[in-house]
Order: C-alpha cells, then structure tokens, then sequence
C-alpha cells in the first residue's frame, strides 16, 4: 500500500509540473502575442499615385513597427469633400499629396504646423498660413506616341491650335477638369492664355478630337490611352510621361510655347491631431525623410530652395505656364461650373 501511495503521489507531482509547464508556455505565448500587436492605428487620406503610396507604406510600416498605418485612395475632390463631411469626427490624422487648391478649402480642418521649417521650401509653395508642407510640383505636358503618329504619317503637334486639326479626330486624350487636377491645370492655363470665352471655345473644338468616351476620369487617364494604343496624343502629368519612357514607351514629349500647366500638392495634419506625439513623429518622417525620397525616385520638380533632384529622362529646364489663381477654390468652383462635359 505504501508503494501505490508513493506511486499516486509521483504521479500527482508529474501532473502538477506539466500543469505549471503548460501555464508557463501559455503565459509566454501571450507575451509573444502583446509583442507583435500594434499599439495604435494612424489613418492617411492620399490621393497620389499607388505606386507612390506603395512606397511611402513600406517605409513607414519599417520605420514605426509598432503603428498600424493605414493610407487610403480617394480621389481629390472627393478626399476633400470627404474630411469636410467628417468634421471633428474624421477618421484622417495626415493628409497625403493633395492639392493646394483643397487644402486652401480645408484651411479650418488643419493644424498650424509650429515645427516644419518652411524657410528652405520655394516661396512661392508656402501657404501663408503654415497648415501644410510643399510635397510636390507637377507640370502638364503633350505626350506623342511615336508608333502611332508615324503608323499615320502624321506630323507632331507645335501648338494647341494644332491639336484642333481633323488628322487628329479620334486620337487625343484629355483629364476631364471635373474630376482631375491635370485637366483643370489645363484649362485654367488656356483662361490665363486667352480668356474665359476663348479658351471655353478651344475645348468645345478640341472635344471633337478626344477619343474614346470622351474626356478621362483620372489624371492617368491619358497615359493609360497611350499605352493601350486608344490615342496618339495625350495631355498628361510629366512625371507620369517619364515613368513609361523609363519602362521602354517609345513617347516623345512636346511643350508649346506658352508653357507647362503646372500646380503643387501638399501634406497637412487634421486640427487637433497634432497633439498626438504618434501621428507628429510620423508626420515628420514624411516631411524630413519620405518627401526627398519621393523627389528622388518619382517626382524631381523643384519645390527646395537649395536642393535640386533629377531622374532620367525628365526634363530639367521645364517653362511653367501663368498659373495666376491656381489656388483660388472659389475660381476652380466657378470655372468647373462652365465646363459642360
């Protein structure tokens, strides 16, 4: 009997240390698990392009381990419209790449930026009130698909006028200034050119060339045309030009003597957010480490007083058109408001 009593209690001993064992390994595990959770979720309202986004994502998720943050797509107008819906209850902390004209608008939905030295940016880029960061500078320009022009034996165009000629009926492809900036930096550039009346004029004309359904949703809507052969001639970003020679597109790129269309894009943080010491050390990664890498890789047009960057085959001396009221929400609403397609 003292045998069996010895045996039970052994057994009762091995029973408790695989209890305590499995205790200790669930404990571990729970750590493990506390470990690789994130702490906080930051959400930033973008509107650039997705590869863009798709960097910016890869070294922000590298950089801040311990944030989850999220970037989310909306197009221009309606990423403004949406933060203005929001209000106070906007799930956006940071603003990515929107235009300064919607920033201008959203001037009571931004913080004062106290920290970002706005000295070393171009004067001209720096809003007065200090509620968002230069980013970027784009520039329109007239992209010619070379196959398709020789396929027609076509000329290339020298002048907007030009695009007006019956060869080129069914073959150029524009932004719709409704629904993009490139469009609008197109339409606004002619305003300035020739007047209000004329240059509504020249797009009523031009629209019997466009092809396909018409006028492109999307800034990219353009290249996309030229790639798919849907057109030979499109009116597009540079930067978005420049990307596809550099993929092996046989494009040639045309400025006309008035200049490029041209406008700047911003970052901002959402008033009240800027109380967030997350969301701040965040928003100045972007600022200091994010926005050169961008100017470096996709996008080289000056916005820096002192600094300057290049990428193969992009332009270095690009004539910017009179973009006088590029910035004025009430005139874009007012303009948008005349164009009837």
């Amino acid at each position: 009997m003292k045998k069996q009593k010895d045996t039970m209690y052994g057994g009762n001993s091995m029973n408790m240390k695989k209890i305590v064992l499995t205790m200790m390994m669930v404990m571990l595990l729970s750590v493990l698990a506390a470990c690789g959770t994130k702490e906080k979720t930051i959400t930033i309202y973008s509107c650039s392009e997705d590869y863009r986004i798709a960097a910016m994502q890869a070294m922000l998720d590298e950089e801040f381990p311990d944030l989850d943050i999220v970037i989310e797509y909306n197009s221009t107008g309606n990423l403004a419209a949406k933060i203005l819906a929001e209000g106070k209850e906007t799930d956006c902390d940071i603003i990515m790449d929107l235009e300064n004209t919607y920033l201008e608008k959203l001037q009571d939905n931004l913080a004062r930026l106290e920290n970002v030295d706005f000295s070393i940016y171009l004067d001209e880029l720096v809003p007065q009130s200090h509620k968002y960061v230069p980013s970027e500078r784009t520039s329109g320009v007239i992209v010619v698909n070379n196959k398709m022009i020789e396929e027609r034996n076509l000329p290339n165009p020298v002048s907007y006028d030009d695009l007006l000629k019956p060869e080129y009926k069914g073959l150029i492809s524009m932004p719709n200034p409704k629904s993009s900036s490139t469009g609008y930096m197109f339409l606004l550039s002619m305003v300035n050119t020739r007047g209000e009346a004329e240059a509504f004029a020249y797009f009523d004309q031009l629209a019997e060339n466009i092809s396909g359904e018409g006028f492109t949703a999307s800034s990219s809507g353009p290249i996309k045309a030229l790639k798919l052969g849907e057109a030979a001639i499109g009116l597009c970003l540079t930067n978005h030009a420049v990307e596809e020679i550099n993929n092996g597109s046989d494009y040639q790129l045309i400025y006309f003597e008035e200049g490029a269309p041209s406008n700047a894009y911003s970052y901002a943080v959402i008033d009240g957010k800027q109380n967030d010491k997350d969301i701040m050390r965040v928003f100045d990664y972007i600022v200091t480490d994010f926005i050169p890498y961008d100017k470096e890789m996709f996008v080289p047009e000056k916005i820096y007083k002192d600094k300057d960057y290049s990428l193969k085959n992009f332009p270095t001396e690009i004539k910017y058109a009179d973009m006088t009221g590029i910035d004025n929400i009430d005139l874009k609403e007012e303009l948008l408001g005349k164009w009837k397609y």
